[in-house]
């Protein structure tokens, strides 16, 4: 008896748990900024700030922000494909940006805060690719969508402190993310903020 309730438990749980997750690593400017859109979107089941497109080690914010590395603010985020599609991240990821910026994102200049999409495999590069396509025939923008669609590189967490930083430190992320022009763009662009 006992060997069956452990067999039945342990298909219950396997049903209750994701069977497979994915990852998906994108830059947007402040990663402060591109974590609540994420972090609220149906399937999405982590989210975590950090360091991507460097090559040096253990990259910190100090080193990042010295804009003398290659990395980028950017958010890694942990999915399950059977809920959301990583188009679906896309559209996500495009109401987060300003894709027609290439020197960074709305007043954060600098490489490290320039858009970036980081693909693991040819799927999702042609999907960005389509997405991305699909965006500058919508006509949304009169300027041309510069983003860049990357090969992924090893993502490096932020430290503790950037982490859910919206939700650490509330009034100060609010004053940023109005601040920075982003919300008014979102809203101009999209008739809502994501």
């Amino acid at each position: 008896m006992l060997m069956f309730s452990v067999a039945i438990c342990g298909r219950l749980l396997a049903q209750n748990s994701p069977a497979s997750t994915k990852t998906a690593v994108f830059a947007g400017g402040c990663f402060w900024c591109i974590q609540p859109g994420f972090d609220k979107a149906p399937g999405v089941i982590k989210t975590v700030v950090g360091y991507c497109g460097g090559t040096e080690p253990n990259p910190t914010y100090e080193l990042v922000g010295s804009e003398k590395t290659k990395y980028r603010e950017s958010i890694e985020v942990t999915y399950d494909p059977a809920k959301i599609s990583y188009d679906q991240l896309l559209d996500i990821y495009w109401k987060q940006i300003d894709p027609t910026q290439s020197d960074g994102q709305f007043t954060d200049i600098g490489p490290s805060y320039q858009a970036a999409i980081f693909y693991a495999d040819e799927n999702e590069k042609k999907t960005a690719e389509a997405s991305k396509s699909k965006l500058a025939a919508s006509g949304k923008f009169k300027k041309p969508i510069v983003t860049e669609i990357l090969p992924a590189m090893k993502f490096w967490p932020a430290e503790d402190y950037h982490q859910k930083y919206y939700r650490q430190n509330p009034e100060h992320f609010e004053a940023f993310e109005y601040g920075s022009g982003r919300v008014s763009f979102q809203k101009k662009n999209w008739n809502e903020k994501p």
